[in-house]
């Protein structure tokens, strides 16, 4: 788990405001759900047999004696809030949510155990079209950010839950005659959960795997023409895909669509989006059938790729307009302090730094310049006074006198 410094939070600030702008062009409504979930939420709906599941989540027992788990994903929390206050039934939904995640993970590049994630989900409705919105959402907030050319989409489609137990059936009887040249967690796999094993980074595991049953054979024809048409319309908009077809993700609830967005700027660590539709799982976690498509996107990733990239705009960070410089008694600190308020509200996008603290004239004056301020208004002396200084922090260092009650139509005019 890490921290983030002053010196790093325009960055956040920058990505949080792009995603937040883009959202609500398509009309995304915000949701924000607790850290902290009955953890039978999340066994119900990633998978008692899955390595967030098994080996990642943040488990503990309160003094009730419940069992709780820190969110490691935020879909199920998504899906258990709106089902519990009525968002699902008979309705449609646009919603997003964006917050700290925790998963107990061997920390790597732009990974940690306190991540944070934005997600974006849609609820009540079953066709292609919901599912080319999220794709299109997505690859516009690359083009917002510059890194569309670093970016690339994989999709696969896992069609129904009866399309996938047939193809479990097949893939099952595949592998149980190698079941000893398998690693570890892919031989407990193969009989609890054994879709989980197409997922394997192991290249022996992998290897088996080439000459498999593939899932194609067994979707069907509803659902191959759904996702033939998506590619379609995906061809028309100009997005650039390829078919994974081991494709599957960490998490049991999917079906139909699947993707991720991956880049090969990261290392190891390719992905930096992904989602898919998820019909079953409102009904799963006890609520409605609801027919459900979202993503998912760690935000750590997200400034790695965009640091690696050299994509952020230039001038990120704190901005200051006018330095007030107080060079007197308690008095004029009083006062500087009460013009400060006078001039916020009155030029309310002014960004004025007051000094406090006390301090000689050249040393404020020094950390004006350091902070990139344009101006400073200088408050002089031992009792208060109507007459102040404005010195301009460029090239020129031009210094003006004014009366006080001038300065905020003087600070009007130059920086219009």
């Amino acid at each position: 788990m890490n921290d983030v410094l002053p010196d790093q939070t325009p960055r956040w600030q920058y990505l949080e405001a792009s995603a937040r702008e883009l959202l609500a062009a398509y009309c995304y409504q915000e949701i924000r759900f607790p850290l902290l979930e009955q953890t039978q939420l999340f066994k119900r709906s990633i998978g008692e047999v899955t390595d967030i599941v098994e080996k990642e989540m943040y488990t503990f027992t309160d003094r009730n004696g419940d069992s709780l788990t820190l969110r490691p994903e935020g879909t199920a929390c998504c899906v258990r809030a709106a089902e519990q206050h009525g968002l699902l039934y008979n309705q449609t939904q646009k919603l997003w949510y964006m917050g700290p995640m925790y998963r107990h993970e061997r920390p790597q590049k732009g990974r940690y155990r306190q991540f944070s994630q934005l997600g974006v989900e849609a609820f009540g409705m079953a066709g292609m079209d919901i599912e080319v919105e999220i794709l299109l959402l997505s690859s516009q907030l690359w083009q917002q950010l510059g890194l569309t050319e670093y970016l690339k989409l994989e999709i696969n489609n896992l069609g129904s839950s009866e399309d996938r137990a047939n193809y479990g059936k097949a893939l099952h009887a595949y592998l149980s005659p190698l079941r000893a040249q398998l690693d570890e967690d892919s031989q407990r796999r193969l009989d609890s959960n054994v879709l989980r094993i197409l997922d394997s980074k192991i290249p022996d595991t992998r290897a088996l795997l080439d000459a498999a049953p593939r899932l194609t054979e067994f979707l069907s024809e509803a659902s191959q023409l759904q996702f033939a048409d998506l590619r379609k319309v995906l061809d028309q908009a100009g997005i650039d895909h390829v078919v994974n077809p081991a494709l599957v993700r960490g998490l049991d609830y999917y079906n139909g669509l699947v993707f991720e967005w991956t880049t090969n700027k990261l290392g190891a660590q390719a992905t930096v989006c992904a989602g898919g539709r998820y019909d079953g799982l409102s009904q799963q976690l006890g609520g409605s059938s609801t027919p459900a498509v979202g993503f998912g996107m760690g935000l750590e990733r997200l400034l790695l790729l965009l640091e690696e990239t050299g994509k952020f705009p230039d001038g990120l960070g704190q901005k200051v307009d006018l330095y007030l410089v107080v060079v007197g008694g308690v008095a004029l600190q009083t006062q500087a302090l009460l013009v400060g308020v006078a001039l916020r509200r009155a030029l309310p996008g002014l960004k004025i730094f007051t000094h406090c603290g006390g301090g000689k004239y050249n040393g404020q004056l020094k950390k004006a310049y350091a902070l990139g301020a344009r101006c400073a208004l200088i408050l002089e002396g031992e009792t208060t006074q109507n007459i102040v200084k404005i010195k301009k922090l460029d090239a020129d260092g031009e210094v003006l006198e004014l009366p006080l009650d001038a300065v905020q139509t003087w600070l009007q005019n130059y920086f219009s």
